[in-house]
């Protein structure tokens, strides 16, 4: 016959603390590349151009990009090339 388990309060409080210590683990190991993929707000404020401008950086293949959907993502590190050409 099984033997049936009960989960008391104080089981589902250290869960939860665990899964938050985890998840602050995880966060802490993306710090570092958080800055590698940039959003075009985030490309056009640090270049000092246009949406026009970054459009046609695109076209031209001065910057390369990742879409998602409807949006622009651009590597980090490009954006500096870029921002150094500049």
């Amino acid at each position: 016959m099984a033997q049936i388990e009960f989960i008391t309060k104080d089981d589902l409080q250290q869960f939860k603390l665990d899964i938050l210590t985890e998840i602050r683990g995880l966060l802490k190991l993306a710090e570092p590349d958080s800055r590698q993929w940039l959003r075009s707000r985030d490309v056009r404020k640090m270049l000092g151009i246009s949406p026009g401008t970054l459009q046609n950086l695109r076209i031209n293949g001065t910057l390369q990009f990742t879409k998602v959907g409807s949006l622009f993502f651009y590597k980090y590190d490009d954006v500096v090339k870029a921002l150094n050409k500049k």
